[in-house]
């Protein structure tokens, strides 16, 4: 992966990441609550953008692509969705990512000296 490619890809895992950790929180008090239109906005943009990164042959399922707004799905629903991105996108850095020897620790594939500065960050998992 080009710096570029690893920035978003950060980004948007880092973004999916805090949506699922809101949604989880909000499905523990009440599963079936419909999310509110703002959240969904917001989730939504963050799905099309993930879509996009992660190219047709990496989507969790092929036939989704954002929530329908004039159907607002409940915070799990949302939970399960998202579930399923941050599972696409930790395949696509286990793919991408090597453990160097020299550096003890993981580091991006073609990420040249920036993926070797992003190493420490994936240190023990």
């Amino acid at each position: 992966m080009k710096k570029q490619e690893i920035d978003e890809f950060e980004t948007l895992q880092g973004q999916l990441q805090a949506f699922h950790e809101e949604m989880s929180s909000l499905a523990r008090k009440n599963p079936n609550d419909a999310l509110n239109k703002f959240k969904l906005g917001l989730v939504n943009s963050v799905l099309k953008k993930t879509n996009s990164f992660l190219g047709s042959t990496r989507l969790p399922f092929a036939d989704f692509e954002s929530f329908d707004e004039s159907i607002i799905p409940s915070t799990s629903d949302v939970l399960v969705i998202l579930s399923q991105y941050l599972s696409a996108f930790e395949k696509l850095r286990a793919e991408n990512v090597y453990w160097d020897y020299d550096e003890n620790g993981w580091c991006w594939k073609g990420g040249g000296k920036y993926g070797l500065a992003h190493q420490k960050k994936y240190r023990n998992r």
